[in-house]
């Protein structure tokens, strides 16, 4: 059986977008998910959990979800993890949006890319990897031990926006669909933004995935 799970939405000042904190509970080795902001608090409450986190992962490239990654993974010595197709947006300020913004935000690339289907392992406990482009094209959820990472994907009662560069309407749409409503009805899922909801609460109640026929 797997081992039991420690999460923790991390609290930042800008609060820009959800960082989450994830480990096993026996051994403390654990992920930190979208560094957005705030790069001192994220430490400061990483260091409070006891938690050795061995890789940052971000669910897609725009700038806040991963604005405080530099400062985070060179404190933590942590390599970061991002899907192929969001890679450039790393180190691109107009591609991570930014520029938009007047911020400069070139970040150091990736140390790993993610493709769909990769594992991520913590002992006894996996998270796979969901590629569901839609809102970047390198989108993607975290799915393991009955919870889900939704990232920018899906949300309580919406969906991401697709009006960025990059951004496709129906990928979106196909990608929760076909990805993400297979899952377990009873599946948490822990979003980029907002509060937490549930796969079942989705399929029922999310106006934009209606006609919806699982």
């Amino acid at each position: 059986m797997p081992d039991s799970y420690g999460l923790r939405l991390l609290r930042t000042p800008g609060a820009g977008a959800n960082c989450y904190l994830f480990w096993e509970q026996s051994s403390g080795r654990g992920i930190l998910i979208d560094p957005g902001d705030g790069g001192p608090a994220i430490l400061a409450q990483v260091g409070e959990a006891g938690v050795q986190v061995e890789q940052i992962i971000l669910t897609h490239g725009h700038y806040d979800h991963i604005g405080a990654l530099d400062a985070v993974r060179d404190a933590l010595n942590a390599p970061a993890a991002i899907h192929a197709a969001d890679a450039e947006m790393l180190t691109n300020p107009a591609l991570n949006l930014s520029g938009l913004f007047g911020l400069n935000g070139r970040l150091r690339a990736a140390e790993k890319l993610l493709a769909d289907g990769d594992e991520i392992m913590l002992g006894s406990l996996t998270l796979r990897v969901l590629h569901t482009p839609g809102h970047s094209p390198g989108g993607i959820c975290l799915h393991g031990s009955g919870v889900l990472f939704s990232g920018d994907t899906l949300f309580r009662a919406s969906v991401g926006r697709t009006d960025f560069p990059g951004g496709d309407t129906r990928l979106l749409l196909a990608s929760i669909r076909e990805k993400l409503f297979v899952l377990d009805e009873g599946t948490r899922v822990y979003p980029g933004h907002m509060e937490e909801t549930t796969i079942g609460w989705e399929k029922k109640y999310n106006p934009f995935l209606r006609d919806y026929e699982g």
